[in-house]
């Protein structure tokens, strides 16, 4: 009895550690989902995309698709001519390398009116990018505006944080791997 106890404590670390380790999932456009008349650019805005992360495109099917495209095909609107778009209505791309990614909807002049994502992947051992410097135009507001923190993006887990969760992972496999 007190062997399987023990196994089920472990079964439940490692599934609560698991996905800090994997990737995260991004829902494109959040409840609005994979449609027009919707910023995605506004949306991919102060989110960090990592290899290892995971892009859902929920919308309706028929109505609309995702096709990868390269960056001149993003900034033309135009579907490659010998890819199949992805059609599912709930479509699942895991973010395998690093660099610049560009995804559009090729139905109609959906992509025209908005219907697109560019978004940069960093490698999982990068750290975070610096912003550049730029010059103030406006004065800084006053210290007694309100501030809506509530849609600010949690702060990205550190190049530190996922070395040691990966450590951990790594260790605690073998000890369990010992006991079983």
């Amino acid at each position: 009895m007190g062997w399987r106890s023990g196994c089920c404590k472990v079964l439940a670390i490692v599934a609560i550690l698991l996905p800090c380790v994997l990737g995260k999932e991004y829902v494109v456009g959040d409840e609005h989902g994979w449609s027009i008349n919707f910023d995605y650019q506004a949306w991919a805005q102060g989110k960090l995309f990592f290899v290892g992360d995971s892009l859902i495109f929920n919308y309706q099917q028929e109505r609309h698709n995702v096709f990868k495209v390269n960056g001149t095909a993003f900034k033309e609107c135009t579907p490659p001519a010998n890819v199949p778009p992805l059609t599912t209505g709930s479509d699942r791309i895991q973010l395998k390398s690093a660099g610049k990614k560009w995804y559009i909807c090729g139905i109609g002049f959906h992509c025209t009116a908005g219907q697109r994502l560019a978004i940069t992947v960093l490698d999982k051992g990068a750290g975070v990018p610096s912003p550049s410097p730029s010059p103030r135009l406006l004065p800084t507001p006053p210290a007694s505006l309100p501030t809506n923190s509530t849609n600010a993006p949690p702060p990205a887990p550190s190049t530190a944080t996922k070395a040691a969760v990966s450590v951990f992972l790594m260790v605690f496999t073998i000890l369990l791997a010992g006991i079983l």
